[in-house]
């Protein structure tokens, strides 16, 4: 999941009503040990390589 820390969105919204992460991305291959790239859709607008630090391991969650 991409974290939205320093992304800029269209529409101004409070800090507190944006999402932490966005949407689990497919990692589509390691650069160095501290960058990778991502396969994002079209219209998401940055660049497709991004620091690890931004980057969290998605976990299913678990129905009861």
């Amino acid at each position: 999941m991409l974290s939205t820390k320093g992304l800029v969105f269209k529409k101004r919204l409070a800090k507190k009503l944006i999402k932490r992460y966005i949407k689990p991305y497919e990692v589509e291959e390691i650069i160095l040990e501290n960058a990778i790239k991502l396969k994002l859709l079209a219209f998401i607008r940055i660049y497709l390589v991004v620091n690890v630090s931004q980057v969290v391991k998605y976990k299913k969650q678990v129905e009861r």
